[in-house]
């Protein structure tokens, strides 16, 4: 039911925009009244409203100013904002300080019922794209209070608002991913889109088309034109996941797109400019690759602006009764199931198993011991199932 706000010191508009109001049963509106300024703003600090209406020339406290302290103090209120005495200066004050609209009074109904739907489509909207956000954050959390996923954590809130470059390193399933997904929600890219590219799961001949795209006819399988990920990356983050096996050719066109901000489709020889933040990730130890000549050192150095080492899950064994926990919730989450019990002894007897697999594998016995036990997963069964 969203909840509108009247702010307004003349009682007999309150009254009439009131009365307008609640003769739109279909959106079941929940109607709130203030008389000057200063109510209006107290009202907006201590109690959610989907949109008020706020009048500019009030006594205590002008409309302008009521906007201008909201908007301050974070309140996302979405504000329509009236007067007797508007002019163009004025309504383009009031979006400038984050008014959704202005009205001019006595306001024609017509105009104040479309610009009313318009502004609570938008506020919902908005809250659907602030669930959205908060679903995606929670589903790349990285779970653990160990002190080396502590230091990695502050490293994504230092690094993150920047457009540094970032080489993540460290074991498969040890949650590289997570951080590279951590760095774009973080970051000023956050509303653009992450573009992963699995680089050890392309073959080395098509690798160059999944990143720069190419021309309709450039190859023979080329029927139509394709757009490359670093393209579709325009404005957001670019994940190359396992870097360390791409082609030196491949390796040569990204270090040229890194150092231009250019790209060139397979076929074409015009350049496309593209802003791309690039984060990527490896399993290899680089440096070796470097030495074996298997991987460019140029293009090393303009990845690793900063590097983040992942732990593996042995290194922080004690985040696993956290991860468990996790996972029992987001197991019986997925199967549409009661979250499943697990013994302490359970736990430590997980605690204590090699891990070469890390979290991913974690996560996979985790689900194993959810499916095959009975109704609490004892110690018993992790010596049966693992």
């Amino acid at each position: 039911m969203p909840k509108i706000l009247i702010i307004e010191d003349e009682a007999s508009i309150r009254a009439v925009l009131r009365d307008i109001l609640k003769d739109q049963e279909e959106l079941k509106l929940e109607i709130d009244e203030a008389k000057d300024g200063a109510e209006g703003l107290s009202k907006l600090e201590n109690d959610s409203y989907d949109l008020a209406f706020c009048d500019i020339k009030m006594p205590k406290m002008d409309g302008m100013e009521v906007l201008q302290k909201a908007k301050a103090k974070g309140i996302t209120t979405t504000f329509i904002m009236i007067s007797a005495h508007g002019s163009t200066e004025m309504a383009v004050d009031a979006t400038k300080f984050g008014a959704y609209d202005f009205l001019q009074k006595p306001p024609d109904l017509n105009r104040l019922l479309i610009t009313l739907r318009n502004a609570l489509d938008k506020t919902s909207n908005l809250t659907e794209i602030k669930t959205l956000r908060k679903k995606v954050s929670q589903k790349f959390e990285m779970i653990g209070n160990s002190s080396a996923l502590a230091a990695i954590k502050e490293m994504i809130e230092k690094v993150a608002p920047t457009d540094a470059r970032v080489l993540i390193s460290g074991p498969n399933g040890a949650g590289k991913e997570l951080v590279a997904q951590a760095l774009h929600v973080k970051s000023n890219r956050s509303n653009a889109s992450f573009i992963e590219v699995n680089c050890a799961a392309i073959p080395s001949e098509l690798i160059e088309s999944e990143l720069f795209g190419h021309e309709k006819g450039s190859f023979t399988s080329a029927i139509k034109q394709r757009i490359g990920k670093f393209e579709q990356a325009d404005g957001g983050t670019l994940f190359l996941d396992e870097i360390g096996d791409m082609s030196l050719s491949a390796q040569a066109k990204v270090l040229r797109a890194l150092q231009e901000n250019k790209i060139t489709r397979v076929g074409s020889d015009k350049d496309i400019t593209v802003n791309v933040r690039v984060i990527a990730a490896t399993n290899k130890d680089l440096k070796n690759e470097i030495s074996e000549n298997r991987f460019r050192e140029d293009l090393y150095h303009r990845l690793s602006v900063i590097l983040i080492k992942v732990p593996s899950l042995n290194d922080r064994k004690e985040d696993i009764p956290l991860l468990i926990e996790q996972f029992l919730s987001d197991i019986a989450a997925e199967h549409g199931t009661k979250i499943k019990k697990i013994d302490s002894k359970a736990v430590k007897e997980l605690q204590n198993q090699n891990w070469t697999g890390n979290i991913r594998e974690l996560k996979n016995v985790v689900e194993r011991l959810v499916i095959m036990s009975s109704d609490k997963i004892e110690s018993e069964d992790v010596k049966k199932y693992l």
